[in-house]
C-alpha cells in the first residue's frame, strides 16, 4: 500500500512566519476557521490560547524544524511542533483535500497572531486522488478528544514544506514542460 499523505503541507514563507511568532510568542496552534473572522482563513494562536473540542480534527503537525523537501525522522516537540485543527464537520466537507498553508501580503480582519506582521495567513487546497483517498480510509483522524487523550499522529511520510503552493497544487494547464 503506498504510503499515507500528509494532510496538510506549507510553504516555505509560512514556515518562516510561523517560526517568527513562535520566536515572539512561544509553542503555536492553529484552527482552520469555519467561516468566522476573516471568512475560512486559518488562524494561528499560542499554544493553548483556543480551546480545541472533543470532535476537533488534527489536520496535520507543521514541524517548523524543516527545510523545503525534507521528510521528518520523528515528530516535533512542543516547540517546534504547529498542530493545526478543523471543526469535525468542517473535516468532514474538507476530507478530500490536502490543505496547503501559505502566506500573503496583507492584513486579515481576524485575531491570528501574524496580523501584525502585514500578512495573513491563506488556505489553499488539493485535492488527493482516489488512491490517496483509499489509503487515508485506513487512517482514522486523530479527534482533540485523542489527542487530550495522548495520541500523536505518526510522522509525515512525505516532504511537509514546499518553496511555493504552485509545488503542492498545480494549476492545470499551466506546466513548465513544453
Amino acid at each position: 500500500m503506498a504510503p499515507v499523505p500528509g494532510r496538510i503541507v506549507a510553504t516555505a514563507d509560512a514556515i518562516a512566519v510561523l517560526r517568527r511568532l513562535r520566536d515572539t510568542h512561544g509553542a503555536l496552534m492553529m484552527h482552520q476557521s469555519g467561516g468566522c473572522c476573516d471568512g475560512s482563513a486559518p488562524m494561528c494562536y499560542p499554544a493553548g490560547e483556543f480551546v480545541v473540542g472533543d470532535r476537533d480534527v488534527l489536520v496535520g503537525l507543521l514541524d517548523l524544524r524543516l527545510a523545503v523537501g525534507e521528510v521528518p525522522g520523528s515528530l516535533p516537540d512542543q516547540d517546534a511542533g504547529v498542530p493545526v485543527w478543523i471543526s469535525g464537520s468542517q473535516f468532514e466537507a474538507w476530507k478530500h483535500t490536502q490543505l496547503v498553508l501559505d502566506v500573503v501580503p496583507g492584513r486579515g480582519s481576524g485575531f491570528s497572531l501574524e496580523a501584525p506582521e502585514g500578512v495573513r495567513f491563506l488556505s489553499r487546497g488539493r485535492a488527493f486522488t482516489a488512491e490517496e483517498i483509499e489509503v487515508l480510509a485506513t487512517v482514522p483522524p486523530l479527534t482533540g478528544q485523542a489527542w487530550e487523550g495522548g495520541r500523536r499522529p505518526a510522522p509525515p511520510a512525505g516532504p511537509q514544506v514546499v518553496a511555493e503552493a504552485v509545488d503542492a497544487c498545480p494549476v492545470p494547464g499551466n506546466s513548465s514542460e513544453v
